[in-house]
């Protein structure tokens, strides 16, 4: 028997500022579906996914929700007034007991949910809403942009959570490597209509060109016909007007026809170019030694950095990716080691924190305001390597229209900051370019043209990013920050150094054999036995039974409440079986910690 189908949106139509975003728009989520939804940036994408979480009302058409179907939704900026940490937060639409759903997500994503809400980052603040989402785990999940402030590591704990979940899920995400893993249907929205394909991200491009492809030829007929028919209009109408009076009816027909079509939106023109060619050494580090006080950023570390080179650096936020880069240029000086640079520079930066942008100025003002572009006596142009044009002309070479250009910084979206951003980097000259986390919030197809212009690009890239799949498309090398002070040079894209870098448990044991004094060859090694993941474990474990113990003590101090059973029969059987489970766990965690302290010990 089929299941009925978990969300319906039936002929929804919308309307932001006098432009249709949607028009008669239908689709259905049915259980169990992997749904990657794309499109441009600007195209609806979040406001879609905001109708299905029922959180913006359409102008016309309904949303339907069976009965006792939970849907759930990641909020981009959560709320979190009123509540004292992020774990609160997290944890406030759990039943009692359920707590432990949030620090296991916590440990995940890799936030403290104890850290006070005046405290939190908006990174933590968006992990706090994910983490919320995956400890209630609703039937169906809406999921936007989950990977923004996620590190490698915690995307691949993310990915692996999502393939084992029961819940439904539609996801968007400019990581293609992410969607890949994950989806197996794909709904695209261009130009306000929404298409569904039954397979997931991985072949999306080929169908969304096979579909353009489709169209054009379509409005090629459409105008070839257009043109003969009004020919015919204009020789021979007079003679057969009374025989011919439907020939003319259906040419207006075509040309409304015509004039009805919304040509596809243009890629953005991002456009780099070189500045005078550097010297051929772009960087000498040598024995570089970091540290910010118990924190060692780097020990020992040595990068030689050759003109056209492309770096990516890679490792869990943190851990120093950014402090090194900014070494690397000069603008940090290292505790040790030396940084040579090389001659004729000419650099440009690209913010991960977006600081270089003012929220409360103009985009007209962020472009004419910059020392860079300005055009001496004109308010109204840019210098833009090295020619002048017209404000507008020139942002909407970035996708922005003739309104935006007067709007606040404040009220675009992530991936319009993004693209401003982009569009003062480009205007100047330059032959190294830094790039802090460029990939958050860009579309996918914006990605595609970043990419190809790095590809031309004669000058040199330091990346720091998450994205694997643009890492893979754009390093030549990579520079992997593993903790205490470690960082090593792979060649390569992030695919090649998950190919090089030793196994785990290598790693322990290179570490102990360099640790172990040759004078004392009695001193005993810690146990080669266990591997890293296992050692991992073993250390995790007693904080997860501490954890499971405190849970059990509160569940069995809400059960022995007076008369909780004859008040709330329901309350009193949910709390009964997570104690029951709780218990289980417990059990089953003391059982692993003693056999693999049985085995470190062998």
């Amino acid at each position: 028997m089929a299941r009925a189908p978990l969300l319906q949106l039936n002929g929804i139509s919308l309307t932001f500022g006098g432009n249709p975003v949607f028009d008669d728009l239908s689709l259905v989520v049915q259980p169990g579906d992997r749904v990657a939804l794309v499109g441009r940036n600007g195209s609806g994408k979040s406001t879609l996914m905001k109708v299905m979480a029922g959180l913006v009302e359409p102008d016309k058409g309904e949303r339907v929700v069976p009965a006792g179907v939970t849907v759930g939704y990641m909020e981009q900026d959560p709320d979190l007034s009123g509540y004292a940490t992020l774990g609160d937060y997290a944890a406030s639409g759990l039943p009692e007991g359920e707590a432990y759903r949030v620090a296991m997500a916590a440990e995940g994503l890799k936030f403290r949910p104890e850290t006070p809400v005046a405290q939190a980052s908006g990174g933590e603040r968006r992990r706090a809403a994910l983490a919320k989402l995956m400890a209630e785990a609703p039937e169906l999940m809406l999921l936007d942009e989950p990977t923004n402030h996620l590190d490698i590591e915690a995307i691949e704990w993310l990915e692996a959570q999502l393939k084992a979940a029961r819940s439904a899920y539609v996801l968007i995400s400019h990581d293609r490597a992410f969607l890949r893993a994950l989806t197996r249907a794909t709904l695209w929205i261009d130009r306000g209509e929404v298409r569904r394909r039954e397979a997931g991200f991985d072949g999306f491009e080929d169908w969304r060109e096979t579909i353009w492809a489709e169209e054009d030829e379509a409005r090629h007929k459409l105008d070839r016909k257009i043109k003969a028919e009004a020919k015919w209009a204009v020789e021979g109408i007079s003679a057969r007007r009374k025989r011919n009076m439907g020939r003319v009816r259906a040419l207006q027909a075509m040309r409304a026809e015509r004039a009805a079509q919304i040509r596809r939106q243009g890629t953005a023109a991002l456009e780099l170019e070189s500045g005078p060619v550097s010297g051929k050494r772009v960087i000498e580090a040598k024995a570089l030694t970091k540290r910010f006080g118990d924190k060692l950023i780097v020990k020992d570390f040595d990068l030689r950095v050759l003109r056209g080179d492309r770096v990516a650096f890679v490792g869990p936020n943190g851990i120093g990716k950014t402090t090194l880069l900014k070494m690397l240029t000069g603008e940090v000086a290292p505790d040790a080691g030396t940084v040579m640079l090389g001659t004729n520079l000419a650099v440009a930066v690209f913010d991960q924190t977006r600081a270089q942008l003012d929220p409360e100025a103009t985009l007209w003002d962020s472009l004419t305001g910059d020392p860079a572009m300005r055009v001496s006596g004109s308010s109204d142009q840019v210098m833009v390597r090295g020619t002048a044009r017209h404000v507008v002309g020139y942002l909407k070479d970035f996708l922005f229209d003739e309104r935006q250009a007067r709007a606040p910084v404040r009220s675009l979206s992530g991936g319009e900051k993004a693209r401003l951003l982009l569009a003062r980097i480009m205007a100047r000259e330059s032959n190294l370019l830094i790039l802090d986390e460029p990939t958050n919030d860009l579309d996918v197809e914006t990605l595609d043209v970043l990419q190809d212009i790095l590809g031309d690009y004669d000058g040199t890239v330091l990346l720091v990013s998450h994205d694997r799949d643009f890492i893979d498309r754009v390093a030549t090398s990579t520079v992997a920050l593993e903790g205490k002070g470690r960082a090593t040079v792979y060649p390569g894209g992030w695919s090649d150094y998950a190919a090089q870098r030793p196994e785990p448990e290598q790693e322990i044991r290179v570490e102990t054999t360099r640790s172990a004094p040759e004078s004392k060859p009695d001193v005993k090694k810690p146990s080669d036995t266990l591997t890293f993941t296992e050692r991992k474990r073993l250390e995790d474990l007693p904080r997860v039974i501490e954890r499971l113990v405190a849970e059990i003590e509160k569940l069995n101090e809400f059960l022995s409440a007076e008369g909780l059973y004859q008040r709330e029969p329901a309350k009193f059987a949910k709390a009964s079986e997570a104690l029951a489970e709780r218990q289980s766990v417990l059990m089953a965690a003391e059982e692993e910690w003693l056999l693999l302290e049985a085995k470190s010990e062998n």
